[in-house]
């Protein structure tokens, strides 16, 4: 038996789910007996932490500084071109002063280039991880958009959401032990507790892309819900209208896990590019297997490349989809 589990402000709704038939509602004793619980969440409520940002780059306007809200930012030297060329060396001393200084402990990495070459914020985090032993990072480049605002604002948020996440994260585990947790992506799929913790954003709009994927398997037939009134139950059959958090219940409880890589990579031929595949195919099923799937269980689903408008030859945009099943159920 699978949960699916849709929170929102009032009282979570609970489906258990066997052979693609949803029940409803759901007994607490017997949902501890579940294989695994499938939770799907927006996280647009959820309070956000301060977050210290730095930026590795070139100066810039005031306007165009990070956008920390509450927290703090810095900007500092160093950096790539989107090529990979060292714009400059990184100011390791300024990391090292606003690290110790800033009095935050999650923090937000973006430096320009770091698509093409993270280096700098690898670098970066080793500094902060040192100076800060407590500190949650988030680095830009995992999250591969080639636009620096574009990832800055990712990591930012992605970072203030850590602690959010983890109390929803600690909440289900208290209320399910022993019993294994996955959460809902925004673009589909199902991330395992500890990858949520660290990456909540792919989780950012979970109970939204659930509620989409229950009422299409409940319209196409491909599944029902049985309302359990005693000992008899009421199925609804396909086109059978259930509220919205029966559905999203639903289609989180159907999802498997699911990662994504997207990275900008420079190939000088067929036989370069064909190996920066691999890599980024390597990288995908790696990170499927940290978002929850079993080993022998993951795949390659999907590889886009895409070349680099109005840049230099040989630059492109790599995005890789990796699922499997999951580890428990």
């Amino acid at each position: 038996m699978i949960l699916g589990v849709a929170l929102a402000e009032a009282a979570p709704t609970v489906v258990a789910v066997g052979g693609g038939v949803a029940a409803w509602p759901v007994a607490r004793g017997v949902a501890r007996t579940a294989s695994r619980v499938c939770v799907a969440a927006d996280l647009g409520g959820v309070p956000t932490a301060p977050v210290a940002a730095i930026r590795v780059g070139g100066p810039c306007p005031e306007a165009l500084r990070p956008v920390v809200g509450s927290g703090v930012a810095t900007i500092v030297r160093g950096g790539h071109s989107v090529t990979g060329r060292p714009l400059a060396p990184l100011d390791t001393e300024a990391v090292r002063r606003f690290a110790a200084t800033c009095g935050l402990v999650d923090f937000a990495v973006t430096a320009t280039g770091s698509p093409m070459l993270a280096e700098h914020e690898l670098a970066v985090a080793a500094i902060v991880a040192a100076e800060v032993p407590q500190a949650r990072i988030t680095l830009s480049y995992e999250f591969g958009y080639p636009g620096l605002r574009e990832r800055e604002a990712d990591a930012i948020r992605n970072a203030a959401l850590g602690p959010g996440a983890g109390r929803i994260a600690d909440e289900v585990a208290r209320e399910l032990p022993g019993v294994p947790a996955y959460f809902a992506r925004s673009g589909g799929g199902l991330v395992s507790a500890h990858y949520f913790r660290r990456f909540p954003l792919t989780c950012d709009r979970g109970a939204a892309a659930s509620l989409v994927r229950g009422r299409a398997a409940l319209d196409e037939g491909a599944g029902r819900v049985e309302i359990q009134h005693g000992v008899s139950d009421v199925a609804l059959g396909p086109g059978a209208r259930v509220p919205d958090g029966v559905a999203a219940a639903y289609g989180v409880a159907i999802q498997r896990p699911e990662a994504h890589v997207e990275r900008i990579v420079q190939a000088r031929g067929r036989a370069e590019l064909d190996r920066v595949l691999r890599d980024a195919r390597d990288e995908a099923l790696t990170r499927v297997v940290s978002a929850g799937a079993a080993p022998g269980s993951a795949g390659i689903e999907e590889v886009t490349v895409n070349p680099l408008s109005y840049l230099p030859d040989g630059l492109y945009r790599v995005r890789v989809t990796a699922g499997g099943r999951p580890w428990a159920g």
